[in-house]
């Protein structure tokens, strides 16, 4: 059987801010972003924080009006937060209580050659079980598996899943499956909590697979916090509280199940200080350190596949180690440098808006 993990960056629709020519593009949209709703949501405002809305809004594009933004757009779905008055913004809403709404992200259509190529990349992997990274709705990948992996000559998948998260951009983690790999069961972390606050910026769902024989597989997927925006200490701290819960809940499970996958886009390299709980503080270990693993000389799995663009994992349990019969990195679906020389890629895809995903797929084979 093949599992793999690809983070498809959106099938259909993606946050306009995160759809930019470059990370640095719609980096501060995203911030502030995250910043005005974090105070929008206080129960009393006070000036200071009226303030601070005012600035946040402004430097939107939201001065004028609700929708004058290139990256957001201002929902008041009860009540005013503010009023506008000579190009003056007066904030009339004294906390959360006063008013329903909140600043909401612009999305656009993700290009429908990307969204072609994204489907050839699953194709051409072939997977029994792929966790999906960066994905909008459980309707939005039933409705990509059953129509557009015909549409390239795959085949859909027999189950999907997707459980919504705590991040409100639409880059949520899922699973599909093939018919003899039933979800058996499944358990949400959304709500998992330290001494600090929320932990997981998606979740971390438990996906248990049935298989024949009586045979079963876990798999947790993932999508830890980026250091796109927000401050760099923080941003680690926040992937390395992750890493930490993560490391838990495995040692927690792998005492009634053996055969554990934890998958998914973890943001970070493996030499991090952030993913030391996870990758040098448990047994698990990275698919790509496996003698088994077939390498292309790239050790990275985002973008050109550099050392520090290593951010991709397959983590296997001791039980599934003994189990591999390979492993690998499929890059046909990534553009790879300024001209999208640096490695082969569908000859479909002229130009980089094109590629399926700057991230390539990584799987692993296990005889089970």
């Amino acid at each position: 059987m093949r599992v793999a993990s690809f983070n498809v960056e959106n099938l259909f629709e993606r946050a306009t801010a995160l759809d930019q020519p470059t990370w640095s593009d719609g980096r501060r949209a995203l911030e502030l972003h995250a910043l005005v709703n974090g105070l929008l949501n206080k129960k009393t405002y006070t000036q200071a924080d009226k303030n601070a809305i005012v600035k946040a809004l402004t430097e939107l594009g939201l001065g004028k009006s609700d929708d004058g933004g290139k990256f957001a757009v201002l929902r008041q779905n009860r009540g005013h937060l503010l009023k506008r008055s000579n190009g003056v913004i007066e904030i009339v809403a004294n906390g959360r209580d006063d008013w329903i709404g909140w600043v909401e992200l612009k999305t656009r259509e993700v290009n429908e050659l990307a969204t072609l190529h994204t489907a050839m990349v699953i194709r051409d992997v072939n997977p029994d079980i792929l966790a999906i990274v960066e994905m909008e709705s459980r309707p939005a990948l039933k409705h990509f598996s059953e129509v557009l992996l015909p549409r390239v000559g795959a085949t859909p998948f027999a189950h999907v899943m997707l459980i919504d998260g705590n991040d409100d951009r639409g880059i949520d983690v899922g699973i599909g499956a093939r018919e003899d790999f039933a979800i058996s069961r499944m358990q949400s972390h959304v709500d998992d909590d330290d001494a600090e606050g929320q932990i997981f910026s998606r979740d971390c769902p438990e996906y248990e697979i049935s298989m024949a024989g009586g045979n079963s597989l876990l798999l947790l997927v993932n999508h830890l916090k980026s250091k796109g925006f927000g401050r760099r200490d923080a941003s680690d701290r926040k992937r390395q509280r992750q890493a930490v819960r993560i490391a838990e809940i495995y040692n927690r499970l792998k005492a009634r199940q053996p055969n554990i996958i934890v998958l998914g886009d973890f943001n970070d390299t493996p030499d991090s200080d952030p993913l030391k709980p996870l990758i040098t503080g448990t047994d698990l270990l990275d698919i790509s350190k496996h003698p088994k693993f077939t390498s292309d000389g790239r050790p990275g799995t985002f973008k050109n596949g550099t050392k520090a663009d290593k951010l991709d994992y397959i983590l296997l349990s001791p039980a599934l180690q003994a189990r591999v019969a390979a492993g690998g990195v499929f890059r046909k679906g990534v553009w790879g440098g300024k001209n999208g020389t640096l490695f082969e890629h569908y000859p479909t895809m002229k130009r980089e808006v094109q590629a399926a995903s700057d991230h390539a797929a990584i799987f692993v084979d296990l005889e089970l």
